[in-house]
């Protein structure tokens, strides 16, 4: 009910309704594109847009689900086309990032831990459709219909995704497979 009236005082160009806004799903929306992206400083820049360009035209924002989700969809399709970007600019692997201490983010200080290194690692060598499916299901809290939405597949082919990534994520590290 918050968001609905939060959307209501944006539209009616409320800043304070924006901070809110900004607020309540900035943390999430870092997680995922962090997690997409694996780059902190690349994930708060892909956060920050998202906003820039809700604060630059409220009027246009319609949504058909909640808030949340239209705001984890947008932060995932820019990480999305920020990886394709970096795809054509070196062929070289996506470089590991850890967050620095002064970078208080969700994954900030427990992504240091050793194992948390390890999956995130792990993570960054899974198929791109397998790591943002994984990414936004388990840190998005998407539903894996609105995951086939964003990534216009199927259910059926989410769902797919999930199972052998988490399955190849699960190889990876037990040490099964070299990655």
């Amino acid at each position: 009910m918050e968001d609905k009236w939060l959307i209501l005082r944006l539209r009616a160009g409320s800043t304070e309704a924006l901070c809110r806004i900004y607020e309540k799903y900035e943390s999430v929306m870092l997680t995922v594109a962090a997690g997409l992206l694996n780059d902190v400083n690349g994930a708060q820049d892909a956060v920050h847009d998202v906003f820039v360009t809700l604060a630059q035209s409220p009027g246009r924002l319609r949504l058909a689900g909640s808030l949340r989700s239209f705001l984890t969809t947008c932060v995932a399709n820019l990480a999305r086309d920020r990886l394709r970007a970096r795809r054509h600019q070196s062929a070289g692997p996506l470089p590991a990032e850890l967050p620095t201490e002064e970078q208080a983010v969700p994954l900030g200080r427990a992504i240091q831990d050793e194992s948390l290194q390890r999956l995130a690692d792990a993570l960054v060598t899974l198929p791109d459709e397998q790591r943002e499916v994984i990414v936004l299901h388990l840190q998005g809290d998407l539903t894996f219909r609105e995951i086939a939405r964003v990534q216009g597949a199927s259910i059926n082919t989410v769902q797919s995704r999930y199972r052998y990534g988490i399955d190849k994520l699960r190889s990876l590290l037990n040490g099964e497979v070299e990655p």
